[in-house]
């Protein structure tokens, strides 16, 4: 059963969501939570000490590890996304994902073994790759070919991922370090393996309600494998019959904007390096005498996602039912990459306060800078990410849906390459110089997607208005 086809007992009322929708929400939030709860604790398990509840790694091995963990989960998409197209369908994809990933977290709860944390990061990674790609196609199956509500959808699924992230690194980071702390004669033992339980076992509610309720809520979407469907009435099927002239467009689309995306995640990813580095460094973390712990800001993007991000759907339904109807996707995302850079620009302010070398900085910046920063990037997130994935569900032919969602994921890996590469040159360029050029080439890159906008509409062949 596909989109166009779709079981009218799914959504009774096109004024609003179909239930299904929710559903998919709360899996997607259990696997994020999952996978941002391992994360959170995966290089200071393998640093810490075996006596200590680690593995004892030397930093560098552990960062190499992490960031091979992290790379790895953004490609297996792409093979998961092949193989689901081909051979399992979305459904099956999704629920082999979501079992990978809670053996994973068992296998690094288990036994504290090199062997058995090779083990649990491989079965995440695969696990992932089956997943991630297919829950995201399987939202936009729920609504027939060219519905409004798409891009809406879309932004509330999205804010599922953030509230699993925004929980995540509270719930499991607090396993691991405050409830199993125990104080021995010259060293600490950390539970994190504990924190590997709650994330595994997070994945084992989002799994249990999707079988249980996807019967009721998904109806037959997703089952079948891309290429069993018929596509024409002729019955040449998918799998065989070659792309069109206009799937050949829209596929062309996909790729364009997926060039685009990449820069705008490497100047997104820097919160993890460039960001937190001067956060630590020239931001007053001082707040009515309490001293905000660095780490803390790496939930200040996920809180605001859920908390802006019902408002912009809001406005993607309004848009929708003008007259002239809603923003075109490559104006959104054109928007988004504008407000990324505009974000950096008001960094760029701060840095002029301190400078870039903390011992020679007189004062530190105040904490609005920064929280302006993440305000204007989660802003240009939600214009740009949530509207990326109603796209590939909207346009990218049928049986590569899910194969083009993971090179949509794919990405964000790449994008974390670059964004790595650029982020080491900071010694030598200088905090002002690399958020300028950060900045200042997201706002070009922006502007130029703008100015393109309707030539990106008329060959996705998607109605602007």
């Amino acid at each position: 059963m596909t989109a166009n086809t779709l079981d009218p007992a799914l959504e009774p009322n096109k004024a609003k969501h179909p239930p299904g929708l929710y559903l998919l929400f709360f899996t997607e939030m259990w696997e994020r939570f999952s996978f941002y709860g391992m994360r959170a604790m995966l290089v200071l398990y393998l640093t810490a000490q075996y006596i200590s509840g680690g593995l004892g790694f030397a930093e560098s091995s552990a960062i190499a590890i992490y960031g091979f963990f992290v790379g790895a989960c953004y490609f297996t998409p792409l093979l998961g996304g092949y193989l689901s197209d081909r051979y399992l369908g979305r459904r099956r994809s999704i629920t082999i994902g979501g079992l990978c990933i809670a053996i994973g977290n068992f296998s690094l709860f288990a036994v504290q073994t090199h062997a058995f944390m090779y083990l649990g990061l491989a079965l995440i990674i695969i696990g992932n790759g089956f997943f991630k790609p297919n829950v995201s196609t399987l939202v936009g199956e729920l609504y027939p070919k060219n519905d409004k509500r798409v891009d809406s959808a879309y932004t509330i699924f999205y804010m599922g991922i953030n509230v699993g992230s925004f929980l995540a690194p509270l719930v499991c980071g607090f396993l691991a370090e405050q409830w199993f702390k125990v104080d021995m004669v010259d060293f600490i033992v950390y539970g994190y393996k504990y924190g590997f339980l709650a994330a595994g076992i997070g994945m084992v509610i989002g799994q249990l309600l999707y079988n249980v309720l996807g019967p009721r809520y998904l109806g037959d979407i997703g089952k079948e494998p891309t290429n069993q469907k018929e596509k024409h009435a002729d019955g040449v099927k998918q799998s065989k019959a070659p792309l069109t002239a206009t799937e050949k467009s829209q596929t062309a689309v996909i790729l364009i904007i997926t060039c685009f995306v990449i820069f705008f995640w490497a100047g997104f990813e820097q919160a993890g390096s460039l960001l937190t580095l001067y956060t630590q460094q020239f931001i007053d973390k001082d707040v009515f005498g309490f001293q905000i712990p660095v780490s803390w800001f790496q939930s200040v993007n996920p809180l605001f996602i859920i908390v802006f991000a019902p408002i912009i759907s809001a406005l993607w339904m309004a848009l929708s039912k003008r007259k002239r109807g809603d923003l075109s996707f490559a104006t959104k995302m054109g928007v988004g990459m504008v407000l990324l850079g505009i974000g950096y620009m008001v960094l760029l302010i701060a840095v002029n306060q301190t400078g870039s070398d903390p011992a020679q900085a007189t004062k530190q910046a105040s904490i609005l800078f920064i929280l302006g920063t993440y305000f204007f990037h989660t802003i240009g997130e939600l214009f740009l990410s949530p509207v990326g994935l109603s796209l590939v569900n909207k346009i990218s032919p049928a049986k590569l849906t899910s194969l083009l969602m993971g090179v949509w994921l794919a990405s964000t890996g790449v994008a974390n390459i670059i964004g790595g590469q650029f982020a080491s040159k900071i010694n030598a360029l200088g905090y002002f110089k690399t958020f300028g050029i950060i900045g200042g080439l997201s706002i070009a890159l922006g502007l130029i997607l703008l100015l393109c906008s309707k030539k990106l509409t008329q060959m996705a062949q998607i109605d602007a208005n």
